[in-house]
């Protein structure tokens, strides 16, 4: 399988990729972005094959006449902060994110923070890596200057807080690239406890993925260990572009009321602003920006495709149920403390707890995203699905096949194709538990024939 993915490159180090390889992606990316002679910023996390894999990419970058700004050890959030703040022409995130200890690889933008994703440029550096860029002739001489950001990302973050009174967190960093962003919780209204808040590219306590609810079980034991003490936990990914959120009762808040809440915290200082959810989000979500004053715009699948639409429509936040929150005030990009400050803010100004300010949101009955290997061709099983309830219902296209029956019988779908997989996903929600399991099991009878 290729490691040049939908929104990243991304492999297993000294397998899928090595120092050559990077090397000759470097250049192919410094030919296709078209920064020579120009500054790219390059970060990297903490994994034991990020250094060795930043040198090579920055030899590429300087045989291509480009200067680099080496930000050292860094969030991803801080990559794109840095592009911003230092009018970089790009930037380079040597990461795997929330990937285990093997992987490696490197997230690409353009800009202002722009992604560069398979459909706008990573394959065309592919091509280029394949027809043996690596191999030409230097260009040109660039050369290597270390930046430190650290200070001025945290202070830049720290702009966010309008805390009604102090919290103290408990925040699982995995041992990854969350402790960079902890900065920024300094001198603020957030005091905090830390699991795992020494690096170790082995992530050697638990995978650096919050998305799955196993590397949570530490965090929730911290706070219920401690009642009381805890107004929520924060669990960050390998790279901390996302987040997970615990209440203060040690249960899991679904990703999609955390967007909801943010959002409300936005909305109440820019009124009539545009708030973007993913289309997998709970109906509740849209509920809630309305409510809050807000313009609701549902995003497909994807950071690249979420920034695009939030630069069309000048939206000043977008959530995705994978725990990315992206804020148009860190150059239309994630940032993981950003959102730990909005959920700190309206908790702060609550007499009632997390799990009180969330207890409202859970209205409706979701099915969770429920994965199918299927014998048809994914496309086949989409076009089944249109056609099949086309007739009678609004369907759209925005990702995969969604169906929109919510307001004439109280429920709605989407079915989609993996990038990387085949695979055919569905989420799907009802008004009631009931209507979610009826619908639920037609559609994977559809998906399933």
């Amino acid at each position: 399988m290729s490691i040049f993915k939908a929104y990243d490159i991304r492999g297993i180090y000294g397998q899928d990729l090595d120092e050559d390889l990077f090397y000759a992606i470097a250049r192919a990316y410094a030919q296709f972005a078209g920064v020579r002679g120009g500054k790219v910023v390059v970060a990297r996390d903490c994994r034991k094959s990020s250094d060795s894999l930043f040198a090579a990419f920055a030899k590429g970058l300087v045989d291509e006449g480009v200067d680099v700004l080496d930000v050292g050890l860094a969030s991803t959030p801080m990559s794109y902060f840095a592009n911003g703040s230092l009018k970089a022409d790009g930037s380079v995130m040597i990461t795997a994110s929330h990937n285990t200890k093997e992987w490696n690889g490197c997230k690409l933008c353009r800009a202002g923070a722009v992604p560069i994703s398979g459909a706008t440029g990573i394959k065309d550096i592919e091509r280029l890596v394949a027809n043996g860029v690596g191999g030409e002739p230097p260009w040109g001489v660039g050369e290597v200057t270390k930046v430190d950001i650290s200070a001025e990302y945290a202070a830049h973050v720290r702009k966010f807080a309008h805390m009604k009174r102090p919290l103290h967190l408990a925040l699982d960093f995995a041992n990854g690239m969350g402790i960079a962003e902890s900065a920024a919780f300094a001198e603020s209204g957030i005091s905090y406890d830390a699991l795992y808040g020494d690096y170790d590219g082995d992530f050697p306590n638990h995978d650096a993925n919050p998305l799955h609810a196993e590397t949570l079980r530490d965090l929730q034991a911290l706070i219920r260990d401690n009642p009381g003490k805890y107004a929520f936990g924060v669990a960050f990914d390998g790279d901390a572009d996302r987040a997970g959120f615990v209440d203060e009762l040690g249960e899991i808040v679904p990703m999609d009321f955390v967007t909801a809440l943010i959002s409300q915290d936005l909305l109440a200082s820019d009124p009539g602003a545009a708030c973007f959810y993913d289309l997998r989000s709970s109906k509740v979500v849209e509920e809630t920006i309305a409510a809050a004053g807000g313009r609701p715009m549902m995003s497909r699948v994807g950071h690249s495709f979420i920034k695009e639409q939030m630069r069309a429509n000048d939206a000043i936040f977008a959530g995705e149920l994978s725990g990315h929150y992206y804020f148009k005030a860190n150059f239309t990009a994630e940032s993981s403390s950003m959102a730990t400050y909005a959920l700190a803010n309206i908790v702060s100004a609550s007499d009632r707890p997390l799990s009180a300010l969330v207890a409202p949101l859970r209205k409706y009955s979701q099915s969770g995203e429920i994965n199918t290997r299927t014998a048809t061709p994914p496309a086949e099983v989409l076009a089944r699905i249109r056609s099949a309830y086309a007739p009678k219902f609004r369907v759209f296209e925005l990702d995969g096949v969604s169906v929109d029956a919510w307001d004439s019988e109280g429920w709605w779908a989407n079915v989609r194709m993996s990038n990387t997989e085949p695979l055919v996903r569905l989420n799907l929600e009802g008004r009631t538990r009931e209507i979610m399991e009826v619908k639920r099991d037609e559609f994977l009878a559809q998906i399933r024939a």
